[in-house]
């Protein structure tokens, strides 16, 4: 029925599972995914998007690495948006609103075409293990599986329960059942476990809806994408969304509820991602407000299904009903169902290491939810790593990890390993102190190179990856280089309202100025010919223009980075006895014995250690 031994198991296909699956398969190990459901691969259990705020940017570092969520984003858009243009390149940060069913059905094409990947339908309830390395799974049917490593994906389905007002009921989504039996074999092997929560909104019939009474919220003109493969789609023609608003008399309907709620009853007691809080919770957080945005969906291309984006609830459906009908364009509005919130289990992510190893049992890999993460995005860049390392592990090869100043990828996985979380932790921009750095539009020169040492990034995508730094490199010196009239240049830049300049001068000094683009700089005949030329297309022109731009910013973000990996390269020995610096605070002495970091720079970022325990730690290691 199955092979004497897999390299690989990958339990759960969402979105950590299916790349972590990927990605081990692709890089040549033997790999099996299991999952309850075959029909839901990759499923969209929330809002059908992907990408938004630093979001974007790791699905571009994930397209970067060689994985496929750019690629079956692209495939399968309906939608797509360049979010914070009005701000810096630092901030840019692209979205596609997908077509739920395509995304799923494309995602399963992709994985069946891909050689070494097995597929099996069925619930694991327990691991195998041996002197505390990993040799397998055991499913509910009793079948048992061997494997040299073995990554779990779980999602929100560990003993999963499911909240409709005062109703429960087990589940890990709406009209699936629940997984048992891992939490239980962790926990006996000594892992610390804990609970969270997230929620979902109502889907509904867009016939009922009265899309004029709405704010239309189209994609951008000249939509982008976002792989860096020349070979996926972009759009040509997207769907609308729309917007309204709730009022005082939708919170008044819905505060009705709010003794049966469970948010508010002590039926739920684990905490849900604060970011992304339900209705609920934001009339009883903003109580001052007295309406908030609602983001009006569509499903896909053909569906009429819409998801009501701002309104995730878990009140009973009848107060989610009577409140929706009160918003405007809503008067007539028909459930498909009601929104939920659901409760599920979760491993502190501080006993894993930076490949996403668990700490306890050698070969044994974590992803996604199950290391208290919230998002798609966020489950899919711990999938595709997870994969990669667990790979890499059975191959006796070094581990792939990426630094804090590499990707986003990597402020992710640093954060979880060293700081743990105690709510559903999502990305934000802020969280990384080297975003100019972490662009969206570089992903591919940060990344890809180091995926094709590995053996995953095909040969086209460093080739193109090559390519575009080429003749970027070269137009960045044709602006250094070429000189031009300040008779030509002036007339542009005072119609920027610009200072003049007074003499002949290199076109890169003007083009610097933060008001002038590269729109502008085209007027000039010679830049004109030289883009016509050489043929240069849009991701060019854009990494030419911001690395001409905020060049003084990438150059000293750069420098600040490297004085910081300087702590890097000092390395803690593996079973380091803390108790021997006389001179660290008790705090410190307990949080780096639990999290046990690999350099000295981890440990700097552990709360509760101190300038002043690093530098006891640092006078110790520089002996």
């Amino acid at each position: 029925m199955f092979p004497n031994e897999y390299d690989v198991i990958v339990v759960g296909a969402g979105h950590a599972g299916s790349e972590a699956a990927s990605a081990a398969a692709n890089l040549g190990s033997k790999t099996l995914l299991i999952t309850m459901n075959l029909q839901n691969i990759a499923q969209m259990s929330c809002n059908p998007a992907m990408g938004g705020i630093a979001k974007g940017q790791i699905v571009r570092e994930i397209d970067a690495l060689g994985g496929y969520s750019g690629i079956v984003s692209d495939e399968t858009a309906i939608q797509f948006k360049m979010l914070n243009k009005s701000k810096g390149p630092a901030m840019w940060s692209p979205r596609v609103q997908s077509d739920r069913m395509r995304f799923s059905e494309t995602w399963r094409d992709m994985m069946e075409k891909t050689p070494n990947l097995d597929f099996y339908q069925e619930m694991v309830s327990g691991l195998l293990t041996e002197n505390g390395t990993i040799v397998g799974v055991k499913t509910s049917l009793g079948i048992e599986i061997r494997s040299k490593s073995v990554v779990l994906t779980n999602g929100t389905f560990l003993n999963g329960i499911i909240h409709i007002g005062d109703k429960q009921f087990g589940g890990g989504r709406a009209g699936e059942r629940a997984s048992t039996g891992i939490t239980e074999d962790l926990i006996n092997f000594g892992f610390e476990s804990g609970r969270m929560k997230t929620g979902t909104p109502p889907r509904v019939d867009g016939r009922s809806l009265d899309f004029s009474k709405m704010i239309e919220q189209p994609g951008d003109e000249q939509p982008e994408k976002f792989s860096y493969l020349k070979s996926t789609k972009t759009l040509t023609n997207q769907r609308l969304c729309y917007m309204s608003y709730t009022s005082e008399t939708v919170h008044n309907l819905l505060k009705e509820g709010f003794d049966k709620s469970p948010m508010f009853n002590g039926a739920i007691k684990s905490s849900g991602p604060r970011y992304c809080p339900s209705i609920e919770e934001k009339i009883n957080r903003f109580a001052d407000k007295d309406r908030h945005q609602l983001f009006v969906e569509p499903e896909g291309w053909n569906t009429i299904e819409y998801y009501i984006n701002g309104f995730s609830t878990s009140l009973s459906e009848d107060i989610q009903f009577k409140a929706l009908q009160q918003v405007s364009g809503f008067e007539n509005v028909k459930f498909f169902r009601p929104g939920y919130a659901i409760e599920y289990d979760y491993f502190q992510p501080t006993q894993l290491k930076h490949t996403l190893e668990t700490k306890l049992i050698s070969g044994l890999y974590f992803a996604g939810q199950i290391n208290g993460t919230t998002g798609y995005e966020e489950a899919a860049s711990q999938g595709i790593m997870a994969g990669i390392n667990a790979h890499l592990k059975v191959n006796e090869r070094d581990p792939f990890t990426l630094n804090r100043d590499e990707a986003y990828i990597g402020v992710l996985i640093d954060d979880l390993i060293t700081k743990g979380t105690k709510e559903p932790y999502r990305m934000f921009t802020s969280r990384a102190e080297y975003r100019t750095l972490l662009r969206q539009d570089n992903a591919d020169f940060r990344l890809t190179s180091k995926s094709y040492g590995i053996g995953l990034a095909s040969k086209e995508r460093l080739e193109t990856m090559e390519q575009k730094q080429k003749e970027s490199d070269a137009f960045i010196q044709f602006f250094k280089n070429k000189s031009i009239s300040h008779k030509v240049l002036n007339p542009i830049l005072e119609s920027k309202g610009s200072a003049p300049v007074k003499q002949m001068d290199k076109l890169y000094k003007p083009f610097s100025r933060p008001n002038i683009t590269m729109d502008d700089m085209r007027n000039i005949k010679e830049v004109d010919d030289y883009v016509k030329g050489h043929k240069l297309d849009r991701e060019v022109l854009e990494q030419t223009e911001i690395q001409i731009k905020y060049a003084g910013y990438i150059d000293k973000e750069k420098a600040n980075a490297d004085k910081l990996n300087r702590l890097e390269g000092i390395k803690i020995p593996e079973n380091f006895d803390y108790t021997k610096l006389k001179s660290l605070s008790y705090e410190a002495l307990e949080k780096l014995r639990t999290v046990k970091p690999v350099t000295v720079s981890q440990a700097s970022r552990i709360s509760g250690v101190s300038p002043n325990d690093i530098s006891v730690l640092l006078v110790y290691m520089g002996r």
